[in-house]
């Protein structure tokens, strides 16, 4: 079987995000594979940042590789967004390197390791050379997250008085980093996105025989109902025993919804509701929300994935207004251990739930009001939040595929069965 590189270009630690984590848990099912596949075991490296260059075997045949970032974004950013730092170099020569040995280049995302595998490729078609084949896929809405950043920063520096100017900033970030990211995948083979959604929108730039579905699993014997994690959220954060726990999990800023969810439950406190909401992550927000909930919010920043589990299992509603995600798996991790999930009306996020306003509650508008309005049953009366948690736990169980699912039958088939078609992007420069 061929060897396939997989180049995912943010840090990896304990607390990182989404996306190192559906990486993580695609090499583990990848080193669980049997020997005796038609072609042979898989030979799987996934490459990270990493603040120090380093080896983690997981089977003689799977391992993970950090490289340190040739230019790193972390200057750029507050501490408490570490996890986030990716390289902005144009080149990342140790990667580079590296990149030979394989003969399938996997690219995950649209910086310095993209960049490079790119170039290489575009190279070696320009001296004819024996090309590897190309493959991508899509796992954050880069485009979409500068926008909003672009609108929230000229909001800081521009308050109130250019509108405009900010609509302006927000739309050329979008735009220049949609066209970067279309560049980078036209050389592509096959490129994967975790929606239709999304295969619509790509299948228009890139035709639509060139685009597929990549879903996300859950790891189903991690996540899970744990009636004693309750009593230890209480003990191990000190948040109130006798309240309804409203959960949000992610990274603390605008992008997210952040400022939405913390004024919906600042509006259920004065209406009389009595919400506890649980953070767990960091970012640029978290001052903000600890201002205006004060005792009423416990934050306990980024937490390694096997102490989340625990923290869902102790809360009742998971809410995220976040509209960013390509995916979301938190929704999944909530749902498979049985939380009562909220999620905005046309977030891809709600691809999760099987019968939506059964199995998760869908808010049709970014309006703090009408968040305090979809909340307010969850948290005012346990039978109807107990209807909605068993609902989610069903779903989770049935209809969420594991990882080593979706590895065999989205990610294998892609690696191991050439679909090559001629690009004009093989003639372009990096």
């Amino acid at each position: 079987m061929s060897s396939v590189a997989v180049l995912v270009e943010l840090v990896r630690r304990d607390t990182s995000g989404g996306q190192v984590k559906c990486w993580e848990h695609f090499a583990r099912s990848a080193a669980r594979l049997p020997e005796r596949l038609p072609d042979g075991p898989l030979d799987l490296t996934v490459y990270f940042l990493g603040e120090r260059e380093r080896i983690e075997p997981l089977s003689p045949h799977v391992r993970l590789v950090m490289l340190r970032p040739v230019l790193s974004s972390a200057a750029t950013r507050s501490a408490d967004r570490a996890e986030d730092v990716c390289d902005l170099a144009p080149y990342h020569p140790g990667l580079a390197a590296l990149l030979p040995r394989h003969d399938v280049w996997h690219l995950t995302h649209s910086f310095a390791f993209a960049a490079t595998a790119v170039r290489l490729h575009r190279r070696a078609a320009r001296r004819s050379a024996p090309r590897p084949r190309l493959i991508g896929s899509v796992h954050t809405d880069v485009p979409l997250l500068a926008s909003v950043y672009a609108r929230y920063l000229a909001g800081r520096w521009l308050p109130g008085r250019h509108p405009g100017a900010q609509d302006l900033l927000a739309d050329r970030a979008e735009n220049a980093l949609r066209r970067r990211r279309d560049r980078l995948l036209d050389p592509c083979e096959r490129v994967l996105v975790p929606t239709p959604e999304g295969r619509a929108e790509l299948a228009r730039v890139l035709g639509p025989h060139r685009v597929a579905l990549l879903r996300r699993g859950v790891d189903h014997g991690l996540f899970r109902p744990d009636p004693t994690a309750r009593d230890w959220l209480v003990r191990a954060y000190g948040v109130p025993a006798d309240r309804p726990l409203v959960l949000f999990a992610g990274r603390l800023d605008a992008s997210k919804g952040v400022p939405l969810l913390t004024e919906s439950v600042r509006l259920l406190r004065a209406r009389g509701d009595v919400p506890h909401l649980v953070t767990a992550g960091s970012g640029a927000e978290e001052d903000a929300v600890r201002r205006a909930l004060g005792r009423d919010v416990t934050l306990l920043g980024p937490l390694p994935q096997d102490r989340l589990a625990r923290v869902y299992a102790g809360c009742d509603v998971f809410a995220f207004p976040s509209r960013t995600e390509t995916s979301g798996n938190v929704v999944a991790e909530a749902m498979a251990c049985g939380l009562a999930v909220v999620l905005p009306e046309g977030a891809r996020t709600t691809r999760w739930l099987a019968a939506p306003g059964l199995d998760g509650i869908v808010v049709p508008a970014d309006s703090p009001a009408v968040w305090a309005d979809a909340l307010h049953p969850l948290v005012g009366r346990p039978a109807a939040r107990e209807a909605v948690r068993r609902r989610a736990l069903e779903t989770s169980r049935t209809a969420h595929p594991t990882w080593d699912r979706v590895l065999e039958e989205d990610l294998l088939p892609v690696w191991t069965r050439p679909t090559r078609t001629p690009h004009r992007a093989d003639s372009r420069t990096a």
